[in-house]
């Protein structure tokens, strides 16, 4: 578990220092989430964007490739094969937890969803990125503790294991697994937040080599 937890550190920082730019852009920008409702439409399409869009599917990668790095769980084996099950598995209980998410939440207007801080200094950002993996906005864009995220997660990885007997349902093990959620939802916030930045500046450079061939 100690390798896992420090290659999922390392995976971490390397994304980050990859996106980060070379100065800090003004800290005059204010993050500004939409003011219409989250309705049940959007509830929806959220659900199944986090489990099968871009950058739920870019994170998978990084987790499934710490999982079977680490070789957990053992079942699955260390190699490609495993690395496929691991993947597998990982979208099936990611969309349970994501569906639980969106449901309980909605009780209480909980929106799961994730805001760039576009135009904050990189460190406000990266601090951004870590809190809104365990913070959501209300019906009125205020922040506070992701409560349904908290009752999704566990409940979505005991209900996953339920159909998947290579995964026994002990404290210590759904305790790793909740925490490789959270990592997930670490590094999906990542990509949201940089990708766009990284995509915006090959596009420049692009520019300027066909200006200056």
């Amino acid at each position: 578990m100690s390798l896992l937890k420090v290659t999922s550190v390392g995976v971490l920082a390397v994304v980050l220092l990859a996106a980060q730019p070379a100065v800090d852009p003004p800290a005059s920008l204010t993050i500004n989430p939409p003011t219409t409702p989250f309705t049940a439409a959007d509830r929806f399409k959220w659900v199944v964007l986090s489990t099968v869009g871009p950058k739920n599917l870019a994170a998978g990668v990084v987790v499934a490739g710490i999982q079977t790095w680490g070789n957990d769980p053992q079942e699955y084996g260390p190699h490609w094969d495993g690395f496929a099950k691991r993947y597998g598995a990982r979208l099936g209980t990611g969309g349970t937890i994501h569906a639980m998410e969106a449901g309980v939440g909605a009780l209480w207007g909980e929106d799961p969803r994730y805001f760039r801080a576009a135009g904050q200094p990189f460190k406000n950002r990266v601090g951004h990125i870590f809190k809104m993996a365990f913070v959501a906005r209300d019906r009125e864009g205020e922040l506070h503790p992701a409560y349904a995220r908290f009752i999704a997660v566990p409940s979505g990885l005991i209900v996953s294991n339920t159909w998947r007997p290579d995964s026994p349902i002990t404290a210590g093990h759904v305790s790793w697994q909740i925490g490789l959620s959270f990592l997930n939802r670490i590094v999906s916030n990542t990509f949201s937040e940089f990708a766009p930045d990284i995509v915006n500046r090959r596009k420049q450079k692009s520019a300027l080599n066909d200006e200056h061939p």
